[in-house]
C-alpha cells in the first residue's frame, strides 16, 4: 500500500467537490490559465495533490480581492521564476494594503451594525430615551456614521 498521497489523482467532480466549487468554475479557471489540470489518456481532466495546494493558495489570494488579470499577471511571473520575486512581491504588498483598506472599511460598517443594535436595544429596555437619534447617540459614543 502506497502511504504517500502525493500520487492521488483528482477528477474534476472530486476536486470541484473538494473546494465547493462548480465543475464550471474550475474550467473557467483552466480557462484563464490560473489552473492547468494534467488529463488521462483519453483526454479527461484530473488535478493532483499539487493542484490542491496551488488552488487554495489561489482561493487565499482572491479571499484578499485580488482580481483575475492580477492572478494572472503573478502565475506568469511565477512562471519566470526567481528574477520576477521583486514584482511579485510588489503585486502581493498592493494587494495587501487594499485588502487591509477594505478590511478597515468593512470593520467600519460592522461598528455601526453593532451601534444600531445595541441604539435598538437600549430603547426596548428602556435605558435611553426614545426621541434620542442615531447620531447623537453615535457622537455620545464617539463614533462617526
Amino acid at each position: 500500500m502506497n502511504y504517500l498521497s502525493d500520487n492521488k489523482k483528482y477528477t474534476i467532480g472530486e476536486f470541484s467537490r473538494k473546494f465547493n466549487l462548480p465543475t464550471s468554475t474550475l474550467r473557467y479557471y483552466e480557462t484563464e490559465g490560473l489552473i492547468k489540470p494534467q488529463r488521462f489518456p483519453n483526454g479527461r481532466r484530473y488535478y493532483t495533490t499539487e493542484d490542491v495546494s496551488w488552488l487554495k493558495f489561489l482561493n487565499h489570494l482572491k479571499g484578499t480581492g485580488m482580481s483575475v488579470k492580477d492572478l494572472k499577471q503573478y502565475i506568469i511571473w511565477r512562471e519566470q521564476g526567481d528574477r520576477t520575486i521583486p514584482q511579485r512581491l510588489e503585486l502581493l504588498k498592493t494587494t495587501k494594503n487594499d485588502f487591509l483598506n477594505e478590511f478597515s472599511e468593512i470593520q467600519h460598517h460592522l461598528q455601526i451594525l453593532n451601534d444600531k443594535i445595541n441604539w435598538y436595544e437600549a430603547k426596548e429596555a428602556g435605558i435611553s430615551s426614545e426621541d434620542e437619534a442615531f447620531a447623537d447617540y453615535l457622537q455620545k459614543l464617539g463614533h462617526h456614521e
